[in-house]
Formats: structure tokens, sequence, C-alpha cells
């Protein structure tokens, strides 16, 4: 038999929605009917933590108490969500009645409605129906989604109209791993006419461009052949006018140690509009790859993420040493490698304990990942003997003393 549902979207803005059941299923369902603008009344006498949050956020309304004959009426929209199989097929009962369309989350199939395995790209929302397979339902819907996000599944938007002024997206990749950038910017990424690409960003998401995409090295390798931010300003700004989208793919986020904000500067003086995706910044993610956390109950209350371009007691550094050396707290140390030794003798010197924890993680989230656990004391002479290489993380404090239970 064809599938007798009817697909078809409800303009709930405003409008009385009534769930019953407070429980995991409301957990899920309330999110969305909340951003769709409309009047929810939720009906239990108990709810989990998360829906406690939504009702004191005043997001919408609780009765405190069991579902009863009657709460159905007035309302467009019903969900019988209670793990208790009679109050939900009481509640389909009323909505019958009451011709109000219900969803049943125990039994689909018993309600007037089913609700979709709904996906949202762009100015897309979508659903899909199987016919009481919710998880093939889910499964088709997460690959269109990841179809539309990487680009491969066109999704019908005009191209840029001739003499617009499309600007420059500025993306932050993540700290290496191509799954880790975030939905927004591989959906930016899939639609750019030019990709002015750093070093450290996800590389393999390049193959996944289109053969007529340009793109523009800007690779900055510590003391080594560079592109100058002057360079790559001009780039950002000369094809956004030529009425190209740039997006301006950048590893971590832009906006820490990114010189993103500068882009963003340039661009702005030059009436080119910008758009900011952040990235997952190596600083706390790279570290937690390699399972040392930057934070800790009872451990760190406090982290400083420091750069490593400039060396303690260079008039150039803004950088207090002594200050650091007496927190008790983390330090991750950014693009420090080549300069550790100087970075170790300042907060030894300035009172650090010599038997404080250090975790250098280089590579990190990639294939090539490895990590090196030593003391403020040895670190110099270990990462030496290890052969450490740049882009690493380095993580000095208690936390880089934890592991977990092997």
């Amino acid at each position: 038999m064809d599938d007798p549902h009817y697909l078809s979207g409800l303009q709930l803005t405003g409008r009385r929605v009534v769930m019953i059941g407070g429980g995991s299923v409301a957990q899920r369902r309330l999110p969305r009917l909340i951003s769709a603008g409309a009047r929810v009344e939720l009906v239990s006498p108990h709810t989990t933590p998360s829906v406690q949050g939504m009702v004191d956020a005043g997001e919408l309304v609780w009765h405190e108490r069991p579902y009863q004959e009657g709460d159905l009426r007035a309302a467009w929209y019903a969900l019988a969500c209670t793990d208790d199989p009679a109050v939900n097929a009481a509640v389909c009962a009323e909505a019958e009645r009451e011709r109000v369309f219900c969803v049943r989350a125990d039994e689909g199939e018993s309600g007037s409605a089913v609700t979709p395995a709904s996906g949202r790209h762009g100015g897309l929302l979508f659903g899909v129906l199987s016919g009481g397979e919710p998880l093939r339902s889910a499964a088709v819907r997460d690959s269109m989604l990841d179809g539309l996000h990487n680009g491969t599944i066109e999704d019908g938007r005009r191209p840029h109209p001739e003499g617009t002024l499309p600007g420059v997206a500025l993306v932050g990749g993540g700290p290496g791993d191509p799954e880790l950038i975030t939905v927004r910017g591989r959906r930016l990424l899939a639609r750019a006419d030019v990709v002015v690409v750093d070093r450290l960003a996800p590389r393999e998401l390049l193959d996944e461009l289109a053969p007529e995409v340009e793109v523009v090295d800007a690779a900055k390798i510590p003391y080594g052949r560079a592109a100058s931010q002057d360079v790559i300003n001009s780039t950002l700004v000369e094809r956004a006018k030529e009425g190209k989208f740039v997006v301006r793919l950048k590893g971590g986020d832009p906006y820490l140690f990114g010189r993103g904000f500068e882009e963003v500067l340039a661009c702005a003086e030059a009436g080119v509009p910008v758009t900011m995706v952040p990235g997952i910044t190596s600083a706390f993610a790279v570290p937690a790859a390699a399972d040392v956390p930057v934070t800790h109950r009872g451990v760190a209350h406090e982290v400083v993420v420091v750069s490593g371009h400039v060396a303690p007691g260079d008039d150039r550094s803004l950088v207090d040493w002594d200050l650091l050396a007496r927190m008790k707290g983390t330090i991750v140390l950014m693009m420090g490698v080549e300069r550790l030794p100087q970075f170790a003798k300042a907060l030894l010197d300035g009172g650090r304990p010599a038997d404080t924890p250090v975790a250098i993680i280089e590579d990190g989230t990639m294939r090539t990942q490895r990590s090196l656990r030593s003391t403020l004391d040895t670190v110099v002479t270990d990462a030496a003997a290890s052969g450490v290489r740049p882009p690493a993380v380095i993580v000095i404090g208690p936390v880089a003393g934890l592991a977990p239970a092997s």
C-alpha cells in the first residue's frame, strides 16, 4: 500500500500547540516548535532539566499536572509524548473529536499526523517520511544534508547577479581534521568563486571544490616563504570587487592569532562586505584530541592562550611572563616550538615549579598527531630528543599531567 501521509508545512506562529509529556521526546521536539513561533503549552507532572530551562526562559507554558480531558480545546496541533500508552491513546482520541492533528510518539501510525525527519539548509526546510521507518527517514535526511552542505547536491540558488558584490567570507577551518569545520563554513566553501587558503587550513577540502574555483595560496610558513598580509588583504578586496564570492579559509579560528580582524578591517575600508564564520580553535581542540583538558574541576579554573611569536624579553612582547609564572592555572602556548627554551626559562625564573606538567601535541586532530608529556624543567631536552616540530600546541599546567585511566 502507498504511504497514506500527505506532506504539508504548518504555519504555527502565534498558534496554540499542546504537548502532553515532558520527557526526552519532548526535549527533542520542543526546540523546533519554539523556533517556529508556536505558542506552546506543556502538560506533564514532571520535565527533564532541559525542558525546565525552556520553561524558565519563558519559551513555553508548563501545566504541572497529568493530562486531563479538555486540554486540547482550541489547539491547532498536539503531540502525545508520554511514556504511558493509555494516556497517549486518550490524547489522540480527544484530538480526533476536536479535529486537531495529533502526533503519537510511541506509536506513530496511530496518530493523525507524523513528524518527518526534517533538515534545514540555508532558507530550505525539508522533511522525509518513509512509511513507519523513522531510522530510514533520518538516514536519507542526513545524506541530503551532507550533500547540500558540501555542494554535491545543488540547492537551486541563483548565481550572483551581475554587478553585485558578494563579498568575502572569513571561515575558520578548525584544527586540521576536515570533518571539524563548521557546517556553515563548509556550505560557504562549496559556493566560493575564489578560495584564499592558509597552510594550516583543512587542505583535503580543496579537492572537493569545482574545477573552475580559483585557489590562492596564502601559506604562512614559520621562518620561511610567506605571503605578506598586505598581499592577502589586497587579493580579498580585488577578487570581491570583481563580483566574485571569496572564501578566506584559515586554520583554527580566524580571530585567535589568525590575523582575521586585520582582514576584516581591510575589507571594511574598501567597502567590501564580510561574513565572519568562527572556527574550532586549535588552542582547545588540539589538547582535547590528545586527552588534555585545558580546565578540570579542582585542578584549573583559568586558562591563558599565549602567542609564541615573540620571545620573553623582546621589546615587542605584550606578555607579562612574571604574571604568567605566578598563575596556578593553564597556559596554552601557540606557535611556541622554536622559542620553547626561552618560554620555559621565563616561567621557571618567574617561580613556576620545575615539576609543572607540560604536554606538546603535534599535528593535532590529524593522522600524524603525536604527543609528548614532560615537565617544565625537562621539556626542552625532551622535545629536542623527540624531534618536536611545528605546528604544535603546548599546554603548561597541572591539567597536562592528567590522563584517563587505561
